[in-house]
């Protein structure tokens, strides 16, 4: 037996018990247990800390051994994979053998209590409760998640309390949004008999996405209710105006998750606008949340879509959530990376605002440029941004020449700006100012703070980092 058939066999255990495949550090684990590596080595492989290799083999350990029913560890976790191979070889009826909770056929065991996800959805429900189907083909796999209490408290609630139809969750690349969204499935999951992720990335035309949810939806047997026949083929539906998509939500609890939807925006335009030929979009989200079903959209963006702000409200079923950086929670990430001087972490935080990514590229850096050394690196003037500066150049990219002016402008401003102060050499009429400011606001570039009773904007400190050293290689 390979490790590839090893790793294969894991991942159809744990995929039966949860739902999701093994991650990359999970196979890590696994590969180099079985290839007989220690944690240390096993974490220098991975790139990883040894603590944290050891807290997710933990885990892991913990879900094989509830799996199967017996206690699984890494010192006999080769013998056990082992013992399963010479069970599968013994059987003489039909290949099959049973280790614990499992019936194993050939190499894909399959659970005696939990049906797999797959065969579920290949199961008539006509005449039982409905089971969960679930596509997230479309998912990234999931990185590490740092502590978001409040915000999973605040979405369980708007979906599962106050059945919120649309949200949109915005914010800056790399600040969490998939993976607070992965994070909230498992969570949420029994209450829906569908659960559908999507990437925008490749910009589908709303008529294609349709189509490929309606097609997901019909095979799992969904139909209108009151005892009406399945539906047509999905492609008949979407191109003739048959059952709509719609018609799906009502009949069946539905949560679909739409990621990278900035790509249908058009840059160097304020944010928001839709690209020519996918305005249609709009119509969608407002059809979807003003009609009345009982299912879920979730939008995943850098900006925050125009119509939303004439959706959403308190007792409205549209909401809308920023997603901001961590706190002290994000000192996880230095853990990990090893970083020393744990006295300093907090002050590295707040110089990058808490953003996830920006902190684990910034943590690489100071490991390879400083031997993890915190003051050290903090002793360095200007602020670094190494390759955090590739990412904010993405953003960049999308604003309009007015955007730029000023986010140029707050960034030469070491206090919170007053817009009623704004320089004349901006050349921008009052309500030109504030659609501006709106749209920075919506693309998660600007903060509002409250000064003296009035609005004031300011930008963080790697963002205005990064245009002054922009504005400086252009001079």
């Amino acid at each position: 037996m390979d490790v590839q058939e090893v790793l294969k066999l894991a991942d159809d255990l744990v995929f039966a018990k949860t739902g999701k495949h093994l991650n990359h550090l999970q196979e890590g684990i696994l590969r180099g247990t079985w290839q007989r590596q220690k944690y240390p080595e096993i974490a220098k492989t991975c790139h990883r800390s040894e603590p944290h290799v050891k807290k997710v083999a933990a885990k892991l350990w913990k879900l094989l051994s509830e799996t199967l029913g017996e206690d699984i560890n890494q010192s006999n976790f080769a013998y056990t994979v082992e013992r399963w191979q010479f069970s599968i070889v013994s059987s003489h009826f039909g290949d099959n053998a049973q280790v614990g909770k499992f019936k194993i056929c050939g190499n894909h065991p399959e659970s005696l209590e939990t049906p797999n996800l797959e065969k579920q959805n290949q199961e008539n429900s006509s005449n039982s409760q409905p089971k969960l189907r679930l596509d997230l083909s479309d998912a990234p796999e999931p990185n590490l998640f740092y502590n978001r209490t409040s915000e999973l408290t605040t979405l369980k609630q708007w979906i599962l309390e106050n059945r919120t139809r649309l949200i949109a969750i915005y914010g800056l690349f790399g600040i969490g949004k998939t993976a607070l969204t992965l994070q909230l499935i498992p969570q949420i999951q029994q209450e829906f008999d569908y659960i559908i992720y999507r990437s925008l990335r490749n910009s589908p035309p709303l008529q294609t996405l349709q189509t490929n949810l309606i097609q997901f939806l019909s095979r799992g047997g969904a139909s209108s209710g009151g005892g009406s026949p399945v539906p047509a083929p999905a492609e008949e539906r979407a191109t003739t105006g048959g059952l709509p998509l719609l018609e799906y939500l009502r009949s069946s609890r539905c949560l679909i998750i739409l990621d990278d939807l900035q790509t249908i925006f058009t840059p160097q335009q304020l944010a928001g606008n839709y690209r020519s030929g996918y305005e249609n979009y709009g119509t969608f989200f407002k059809q979807l949340t003003e009609s009345s079903h009982n299912s879920s959209l979730i939008l995943l963006s850098w900006e925050k879509p125009r119509e939303i702000a004439a959706l959403e409200g308190e007792n409205r079923p549209c909401k809308s959530l920023q997603l901001n950086g961590l706190g002290p929670e994000a000192q996880e990430i230095f853990i990990e990376k090893g970083l020393a001087e744990p006295d300093r972490w907090l002050e590295l935080i707040d110089l990058y605002r808490g953003n996830p990514l920006w902190l684990n590229i910034m943590a690489t850096s100071i490991q390879d440029l400083f031997g993890g050394s915190v003051s050290e690196f903090l002793s360095y003037k200007p602020l670094f941004l190494g390759d955090i500066e590739s990412l904010l150049q993405q953003h960049f990219d999308r604003l309009t020449e007015s955007e730029q002016q000023v986010i140029s402008w707050l960034a030469s401003t070491p206090a919170p700006a007053d817009i009623s102060q704004i320089p004349e050499n901006l050349q921008l009429s009052p309500p030109e100012i504030l659609k501006v400011m709106q749209s920075l606001g919506r693309r998660s570039l600007v903060e509002t703070v409250k000064q003296n009773g009035r609005s004031h904007f300011t930008i963080e400190r790697a963002i205005g980092e990064y245009i002054i050293n922009k504005t400086r290689n252009k001079n």
